[in-house]
Protein backbone atom coordinates (compact mmCIF):
# COMPACT_ATOMS: atom_id res chain seq x y z
CA UNK A 1 0.00 0.00 0.00
CA UNK A 2 2.76 2.40 0.94
CA UNK A 3 4.68 1.61 -2.25
CA UNK A 4 1.54 2.29 -4.33
CA UNK A 5 1.07 5.68 -2.67
CA UNK A 6 4.74 6.58 -3.17
CA UNK A 7 4.62 5.67 -6.87
CA UNK A 8 1.44 7.74 -7.28
CA UNK A 9 3.16 10.67 -5.62
CA UNK A 10 6.11 10.39 -7.98
CA UNK A 11 3.98 10.55 -11.13
CA UNK A 12 3.17 14.29 -10.94
CA UNK A 13 6.82 15.08 -10.33
CA UNK A 14 7.80 13.09 -13.42
CA UNK A 15 5.11 14.87 -15.41
CA UNK A 16 6.50 18.29 -14.56
CA UNK A 17 10.13 17.30 -14.90
CA UNK A 18 11.91 19.33 -17.61
CA UNK A 19 8.72 21.33 -18.02
CA UNK A 20 10.36 24.15 -19.98
CA UNK A 21 11.74 21.70 -22.54
CA UNK A 22 8.33 20.08 -22.93
CA UNK A 23 6.65 23.46 -23.42
CA UNK A 24 9.27 24.43 -26.00
CA UNK A 25 8.54 21.23 -27.96
CA UNK A 26 4.80 21.96 -28.20
CA UNK A 27 5.05 24.04 -31.45
CA UNK A 28 7.11 21.29 -33.10
CA UNK A 29 4.60 18.63 -32.02
CA UNK A 30 1.66 20.68 -33.30
CA UNK A 31 3.47 21.31 -36.59
CA UNK A 32 4.16 17.60 -37.01
CA UNK A 33 0.55 16.71 -36.26
CA UNK A 34 -1.00 19.37 -38.51
CA UNK A 35 1.46 19.41 -41.40
CA UNK A 36 2.69 15.84 -41.59
CA UNK A 37 -0.09 13.72 -40.10
CA UNK A 38 -2.86 16.04 -41.32
CA UNK A 39 -1.32 16.36 -44.78
CA UNK A 40 -0.89 12.59 -45.02
CA UNK A 41 -4.50 11.90 -44.09
CA UNK A 42 -5.68 14.59 -46.52
CA UNK A 43 -3.65 13.03 -49.33
CA UNK A 44 -4.99 9.54 -48.65
CA UNK A 45 -8.57 10.85 -48.50
CA UNK A 46 -8.37 12.66 -51.84
CA UNK A 47 -6.67 9.69 -53.51
CA UNK A 48 -10.14 8.10 -53.59
CA UNK A 49 -11.65 11.09 -55.44
CA UNK A 50 -11.77 12.23 -59.04
CA UNK A 51 -9.82 15.43 -58.35
CA UNK A 52 -8.35 17.06 -61.43
CA UNK A 53 -6.98 20.60 -61.38
CA UNK A 54 -8.42 21.32 -57.92
CA UNK A 55 -9.29 18.95 -55.06
CA UNK A 56 -12.94 17.93 -54.92
CA UNK A 57 -14.75 15.39 -52.78
CA UNK A 58 -16.23 13.27 -55.57
CA UNK A 59 -15.37 9.74 -54.48
CA UNK A 60 -14.66 7.12 -57.12
CA UNK A 61 -13.51 4.29 -54.86
CA UNK A 62 -10.40 2.45 -56.03
CA UNK A 63 -10.58 3.73 -59.61
CA UNK A 64 -7.42 5.83 -59.25
CA UNK A 65 -5.45 2.88 -57.90
CA UNK A 66 -6.70 0.54 -60.62
CA UNK A 67 -5.72 3.12 -63.24
CA UNK A 68 -2.37 3.61 -61.51
CA UNK A 69 -1.38 -0.06 -61.60
CA UNK A 70 -2.55 -0.37 -65.17
CA UNK A 71 -0.24 2.43 -66.32
CA UNK A 72 3.06 1.20 -67.87
CA UNK A 73 4.81 4.37 -66.76
CA UNK A 74 4.07 3.63 -63.09
CA UNK A 75 5.18 0.01 -63.44
CA UNK A 76 8.46 1.14 -65.00
CA UNK A 77 9.00 3.64 -62.17
CA UNK A 78 8.46 0.92 -59.54
CA UNK A 79 10.89 -1.40 -61.30
CA UNK A 80 13.49 1.37 -61.53
CA UNK A 81 13.05 2.26 -57.86
CA UNK A 82 13.53 -1.39 -56.85
CA UNK A 83 16.73 -1.72 -58.91
CA UNK A 84 18.06 1.65 -57.81
CA UNK A 85 17.10 1.11 -54.17
CA UNK A 86 18.56 -2.37 -53.70
CA UNK A 87 21.83 -1.59 -55.46
CA UNK A 88 22.17 1.82 -53.83
CA UNK A 89 21.63 0.31 -50.38
CA UNK A 90 24.17 -2.47 -50.93
CA UNK A 91 26.90 -0.47 -52.63
CA UNK A 92 26.55 2.56 -50.35
CA UNK A 93 27.00 0.44 -47.23
CA UNK A 94 29.81 -1.70 -48.64
CA UNK A 95 31.83 1.12 -50.22
CA UNK A 96 31.22 3.46 -47.29
CA UNK A 97 32.30 0.86 -44.76
CA UNK A 98 35.41 -0.12 -46.74
CA UNK A 99 36.48 3.52 -47.06
CA UNK A 100 35.83 4.08 -43.35
CA UNK A 101 37.85 0.98 -42.42
CA UNK A 102 40.76 2.22 -44.54
CA UNK A 103 40.66 5.70 -43.00
CA UNK A 104 40.43 4.16 -39.53
CA UNK A 105 43.97 2.81 -39.96
CA UNK A 106 45.35 6.25 -38.97
CA UNK A 107 46.75 6.86 -42.44
CA UNK A 108 48.60 10.04 -43.39
CA UNK A 109 46.56 12.93 -44.79
CA UNK A 110 43.40 11.41 -43.36
CA UNK A 111 41.71 14.80 -43.12
CA UNK A 112 42.47 15.49 -46.78
CA UNK A 113 41.05 12.16 -47.95
CA UNK A 114 37.98 12.56 -45.74
CA UNK A 115 37.33 16.00 -47.22
CA UNK A 116 37.73 14.70 -50.77
CA UNK A 117 35.32 11.81 -50.21
CA UNK A 118 32.78 14.00 -48.41
CA UNK A 119 32.93 16.92 -50.83
CA UNK A 120 30.36 15.54 -53.35
CA UNK A 121 27.77 15.39 -50.57
CA UNK A 122 27.97 19.19 -50.29
CA UNK A 123 26.69 19.52 -53.86
CA UNK A 124 23.01 19.52 -54.74
CA UNK A 125 21.57 16.61 -56.67
CA UNK A 126 20.90 18.95 -59.58
CA UNK A 127 24.60 19.87 -59.84
CA UNK A 128 25.59 16.21 -59.49
CA UNK A 129 23.12 15.21 -62.20
CA UNK A 130 24.41 17.83 -64.63
CA UNK A 131 28.07 16.92 -63.96
CA UNK A 132 27.45 13.23 -64.53
CA UNK A 133 25.35 13.98 -67.58
CA UNK A 134 28.49 15.56 -69.07
CA UNK A 135 30.77 12.75 -67.89
CA UNK A 136 28.51 10.06 -69.38
CA UNK A 137 27.90 11.93 -72.63
CA UNK A 138 29.31 9.77 -75.46
CA UNK A 139 30.45 12.80 -77.46
CA UNK A 140 32.78 14.40 -74.90
CA UNK A 141 32.57 12.24 -71.75
CA UNK A 142 34.25 9.03 -70.62
CA UNK A 143 33.54 7.25 -73.89
CA UNK A 144 35.11 10.01 -75.99
CA UNK A 145 38.21 10.17 -73.76
CA UNK A 146 38.81 6.41 -73.89
CA UNK A 147 38.30 6.31 -77.64
CA UNK A 148 40.79 9.15 -78.08
CA UNK A 149 43.37 6.93 -76.34
CA UNK A 150 43.04 4.30 -79.04
CA UNK A 151 40.16 2.03 -77.97
CA UNK A 152 37.84 2.90 -80.83
CA UNK A 153 35.35 0.13 -80.03
CA UNK A 154 34.85 1.22 -76.42
CA UNK A 155 31.19 2.06 -75.66
CA UNK A 156 29.94 3.57 -72.42
CA UNK A 157 26.76 5.61 -72.78
CA UNK A 158 24.34 4.39 -70.07
CA UNK A 159 22.19 7.56 -70.13
CA UNK A 160 21.37 6.95 -73.80
CA UNK A 161 20.63 3.24 -73.43
CA UNK A 162 17.12 2.56 -72.14
CA UNK A 163 18.05 -0.87 -70.77
CA UNK A 164 20.83 0.40 -68.45
CA UNK A 165 19.97 4.08 -67.93
CA UNK A 166 19.00 3.54 -64.27
CA UNK A 167 22.55 2.32 -63.61
CA UNK A 168 23.90 5.62 -64.91
CA UNK A 169 21.71 7.39 -62.35
CA UNK A 170 22.98 4.97 -59.71
CA UNK A 171 26.62 5.86 -60.46
CA UNK A 172 25.93 9.54 -59.84
CA UNK A 173 24.02 8.80 -56.62
CA UNK A 174 26.83 6.62 -55.26
CA UNK A 175 29.42 9.26 -56.10
CA UNK A 176 27.52 11.83 -54.10
CA UNK A 177 26.27 9.83 -51.13
CA UNK A 178 29.01 7.33 -50.37
CA UNK A 179 31.22 9.91 -48.66
CA UNK A 180 28.50 10.72 -46.14
CA UNK A 181 27.98 7.02 -45.40
CA UNK A 182 31.74 6.74 -44.95
CA UNK A 183 31.71 9.49 -42.30
CA UNK A 184 28.88 7.80 -40.39
CA UNK A 185 30.71 4.47 -40.47
CA UNK A 186 33.97 6.12 -39.46
CA UNK A 187 32.28 7.67 -36.45
CA UNK A 188 31.00 4.23 -35.47
CA UNK A 189 34.44 2.66 -35.89
CA UNK A 190 36.06 5.36 -33.78
CA UNK A 191 33.62 4.47 -31.00
CA UNK A 192 34.91 0.88 -30.78
CA UNK A 193 37.08 0.29 -27.74
CA UNK A 194 40.74 -0.17 -28.63
CA UNK A 195 40.98 -3.12 -26.20
CA UNK A 196 38.68 -5.13 -28.47
CA UNK A 197 41.14 -4.82 -31.33
CA UNK A 198 44.02 -5.79 -29.05
CA UNK A 199 42.16 -8.85 -27.77
CA UNK A 200 41.32 -9.91 -31.33
CA UNK A 201 44.98 -9.64 -32.36
CA UNK A 202 46.11 -11.64 -29.30
CA UNK A 203 43.59 -14.38 -30.12
CA UNK A 204 44.83 -14.45 -33.71
CA UNK A 205 41.44 -13.52 -35.22
CA UNK A 206 41.79 -12.29 -38.83
CA UNK A 207 40.88 -8.67 -39.46
CA UNK A 208 37.94 -9.51 -41.72
CA UNK A 209 36.41 -11.79 -39.06
CA UNK A 210 36.89 -9.08 -36.45
CA UNK A 211 35.03 -6.59 -38.62
CA UNK A 212 32.29 -9.04 -39.61
CA UNK A 213 31.53 -10.78 -36.32
CA UNK A 214 32.62 -8.27 -33.67
CA UNK A 215 32.75 -4.72 -34.99
CA UNK A 216 29.62 -4.69 -37.16
CA UNK A 217 27.31 -6.05 -34.41
CA UNK A 218 28.66 -3.37 -32.07
CA UNK A 219 27.92 -0.71 -34.70
CA UNK A 220 24.25 -1.66 -34.92
CA UNK A 221 22.88 1.81 -33.95
CA UNK A 222 25.08 3.47 -36.57
CA UNK A 223 24.03 0.93 -39.19
CA UNK A 224 20.34 1.46 -38.43
CA UNK A 225 20.72 5.24 -38.70
CA UNK A 226 22.60 4.88 -41.97
CA UNK A 227 19.97 2.54 -43.39
CA UNK A 228 17.17 4.96 -42.53
CA UNK A 229 19.01 7.89 -44.15
CA UNK A 230 19.78 5.90 -47.31
CA UNK A 231 16.22 4.54 -47.54
CA UNK A 232 14.75 8.03 -47.20
CA UNK A 233 16.93 9.25 -50.05
CA UNK A 234 15.97 6.27 -52.22
CA UNK A 235 12.21 6.75 -51.89
CA UNK A 236 12.27 10.48 -52.64
CA UNK A 237 14.84 10.41 -55.47
CA UNK A 238 13.67 12.96 -58.02
CA UNK A 239 16.02 15.85 -58.79
CA UNK A 240 18.94 13.61 -59.73
CA UNK A 241 16.80 11.85 -62.37
CA UNK A 242 15.39 15.12 -63.69
CA UNK A 243 18.85 16.69 -63.98
CA UNK A 244 20.41 13.67 -65.68
CA UNK A 245 17.75 12.21 -67.95
CA UNK A 246 14.38 13.95 -67.36
CA UNK A 247 12.99 10.43 -67.10
CA UNK A 248 14.32 9.38 -70.54
CA UNK A 249 15.07 7.87 -72.89
CA UNK A 250 11.28 7.79 -73.17
CA UNK A 251 10.17 6.63 -69.73
CA UNK A 252 13.14 4.30 -69.14
CA UNK A 253 14.43 6.18 -66.05
CA UNK A 254 11.06 7.15 -64.57
CA UNK A 255 10.79 7.05 -60.75
CA UNK A 256 7.69 7.30 -58.51
CA UNK A 257 8.46 10.81 -57.20
CA UNK A 258 8.68 12.15 -60.75
CA UNK A 259 5.46 10.35 -61.66
CA UNK A 260 3.67 12.04 -58.75
CA UNK A 261 5.05 15.48 -59.61
CA UNK A 262 4.19 15.21 -63.31
CA UNK A 263 0.63 14.06 -62.72
CA UNK A 264 -0.07 16.68 -60.06
CA UNK A 265 1.44 19.72 -61.75
CA UNK A 266 1.67 18.95 -65.48
CA UNK A 267 -1.14 16.50 -66.19
CA UNK A 268 -3.37 18.34 -63.66
CA UNK A 269 -4.63 15.04 -62.29
CA UNK A 270 -4.47 15.42 -58.52
CA UNK A 271 -6.38 12.22 -57.83
CA UNK A 272 -3.83 10.12 -59.74
CA UNK A 273 -0.94 11.96 -58.11
CA UNK A 274 -2.43 11.44 -54.64
CA UNK A 275 -2.91 7.72 -55.36
CA UNK A 276 0.72 7.38 -56.44
CA UNK A 277 2.00 9.26 -53.39
CA UNK A 278 -0.18 7.08 -51.14
CA UNK A 279 1.42 3.97 -52.64
CA UNK A 280 4.84 5.47 -51.92
CA UNK A 281 3.75 6.05 -48.32
CA UNK A 282 2.48 2.49 -48.10
CA UNK A 283 5.78 1.10 -49.35
CA UNK A 284 7.63 3.03 -46.64
CA UNK A 285 5.16 1.87 -43.97
CA UNK A 286 5.61 -1.77 -45.01
CA UNK A 287 9.33 -1.41 -44.24
CA UNK A 288 9.21 0.90 -41.23
CA UNK A 289 6.37 -0.65 -39.20
CA UNK A 290 7.85 -4.18 -38.90
CA UNK A 291 11.28 -2.71 -38.19
CA UNK A 292 9.87 -0.42 -35.46
CA UNK A 293 8.01 -3.34 -33.91
CA UNK A 294 11.11 -5.53 -33.85
CA UNK A 295 13.29 -2.68 -32.63
CA UNK A 296 11.13 -1.27 -29.84
CA UNK A 297 8.49 -3.92 -29.16
CA UNK A 298 11.09 -6.54 -28.34
CA UNK A 299 12.78 -4.23 -25.83
CA UNK A 300 9.49 -3.51 -24.09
Amino acid sequence: MASTMSSAAKRPSRLFRNLSAKIASVPMILTALVVFVGGTLWTVLYSFTNSRLLPRLKFVGLDQYERLWATPRWLVSIENLAIYGILSLIFSLVIGFVLAALLDQKIRFEDTFRTIFLYPFALSFVVTGVVWQWLLNPDFGVQAVVRSLGWESFAFDPLYNSSIVIYGVLIAALWQGTGFVMCLMLAGLRGIDEDIWKAARVDGIPAWRTYLFIVLPMMRPVLVTTLVIIAAGIVKVYDLVVAQTSGGPGIASEVPAKYVYDYMFFAQNLGQGFAASTMMLLSVAIIIVPWAYLEFGRRR
